[in-house]
Parts: C-alpha cells; structure tokens; sequence
C-alpha cells in the first residue's frame, strides 16, 4: 500500500506543478505578451491602386486593465510605426470597467499616446460598447483632440492616384443604433469600402457590396482550449465571428483578438495581438482546358 502512493504522489505534484505553469501562463505571461500577426487578405474586385494597402488593426486596448498601462501604448505605437502601415484603424473599447486588477486610466491619457501613431492615409477609429458604457462624447473628444479620425455611423475616404477608398464607421450595436443603410447611402455606388465596427454581430446586415468588415470585440475568447475550444465568447453567433478571416458567400471579416482583457486578466492561446493586414487584389482563375 506505501508503495503505491509514491506513484500517486509523483503523479498529484506533476498536476499540481502542472496547473501552477498554466495559471502563471494564462495570468501573467501571456496576457503580458504582445503579439504582431501578419495576415494577407486577398479580396475580389479589390481595385489595383490599393493592392498590397497595409492596414495595422487595434482594438480592445482597455487601457488600465493588467498589462496594459500608458507604457504599454508607447512600445504599441512603436512597434505599429516600425510596420509601416498605410493606415492604422482601432476598433473600440479604449477604456476599461471593472477588471480584476485594473485601475481606470482616463481618456484624456490615453488618447496623447495614440497621437503617435504613423501612416500614409492617418489613424481612424470607432468606439466600443465599454467607451459609451463609460462616457462616449467625452472618449471621442480625446481621439479628436489626438488627430485621430472617429466615424459614427459616417463614411469618408481616402485617395491614391485618381481612385478612391471608403471607410464606412458604423455606432456599436449593443449601446448604440447602427445606421448602415444611411452610411452606406452616402458612398456613390461601384466604390470599394472598409467597413469598421466594433462589434462583429453586425456582419450579417453589413451590405454585400463592402469589400472587407473589421472587428474586434470578442477578444478571441480570451481562453482557447484544447478539445474544448472557445468557452465564452461575447458575440450572439457563439465562436462564429471569434477570430480571423471569415468568408461567407462573397462577403469577408477580419477580427483581432485586440490587446487589453476584460473582467478577468486572462488569455490562454489567444496573446494579445496587434494585426497587420496586407490587404491583396484576388488573382484571377488559370484558365481551364474548357475555357480555352
């Protein structure tokens, strides 16, 4: 019987050593991490004097929560300046409440630091549900006063050469109401748009017509685990809008994983992630032996 404890034992330490690491991992070292995810995002009918536009996605900074103080907006800005971006769009949530061990940081501090930000075209932004739960007049102030543009439920555009690019930036659907019919009304019609949301629920109402819907808001989950998957994902689809590149029929969504927490400091397989798209005009088909 004594014999056969001293296995069990070995093996009750290994699980406890085992959960220790991977509480000190998802609490502390990943969350703390900063990530550059590269994506390139082929699109059909995505006009040749924007090929290759690189676009640097933030979203869901919740400046103040673990991990993520005014320091941690500097080395972002840093590290979204060295990638040379064209453009440079933050998807919402900028400020946090209620996360365990957070300390709310005014918008007035953070919006400063952003102002750093480089890129051909400029920065753009929407607010999340977390500004307008706080004080969203107050929030898109602070952008405006930092240079940055914010679109509610408005479109504007940028150009190269002779040819035109649409930013469409819709109001979150959980505080605000969207008005994607009246934003897209003022975009003549044949032209390409990025739609911006903070929200990814809105995809299915987002006209087929836009080129490319960005996103961020579900944090990817946080938590990702294996066989299990996403757990908790706030978005009415479950893990459908999650992360990534989503395609459906002819329409395209990209969500980032964003950058500060929310409720809980934890991130397990899902670091926070500044994202990088190099958006790409789709080739066409080879030719088959029947369309010759």
């Amino acid at each position: 019987m004594g014999k056969a404890l001293g296995p069990l034992r070995f093996a009750a330490l290994g699980l406890l050593l085992g959960g220790l690491v991977l509480t000190v991992w998802a609490f502390y070292i990943e969350p703390n991490r900063l990530s550059i995810n590269e994506v390139t995002v082929p699109l059909p009918d995505w006009p040749q004097d924007f090929d290759r536009l690189k676009v640097a996605v933030l979203s869901d900074l919740h400046v103040g929560a673990p991990y993520v103080k005014v320091d941690t907006l500097k080395r972002i800005v840093l590290t979204v300046n060295r990638s040379k971006p064209d453009l440079v769009v933050i998807l919402g949530d900028f400020v946090i409440q209620g996360v365990l061990g957070g300390r709310f940081i005014e918008p007035e501090l953070i919006a400063p630091e952003l102002k750093g930000l480089q890129s051909r075209f400029g920065t753009f932004a929407v607010l999340g549900n977390h500004d307008w739960w706080y004080d969203g007049p107050r929030v898109m102030r602070a952008l405006k006063g930092a240079g940055i543009f914010v679109l509610e439920n408005e479109a504007t555009q940028i150009q190269q050469g002779d040819h035109l690019l649409w930013l469409a930036g819709l109001a979150d659907p959980l505080t605000r109401q969207p008005d994607i019919q009246g934003t897209f009304q003022r975009i003549p019609k044949g032209e390409p748009v990025l739609v911006l949301v903070h929200n990814p629920d809105i995809f299915p109402e987002i006209p087929s017509t836009a080129a490319l819907t960005l996103a961020g808001h579900t944090h990817g989950g946080q938590v990702h685990l294996p066989f299990l998957g996403r757990l908790i994902v706030p978005s009415k689809f479950g893990s459908r809008y999650a992360i990534g590149h989503i395609q459906e029929g002819s329409r395209h969504l990209f969500v980032t994983p964003g950058v500060g927490t929310s409720i809980i400091p934890v991130r397990f397989r899902v670091p926070p992630e500044i994202s990088i798209l190099t958006i790409t005009t789709m080739p066409e088909p080879a030719p088959t032996d029947q369309d010759r």
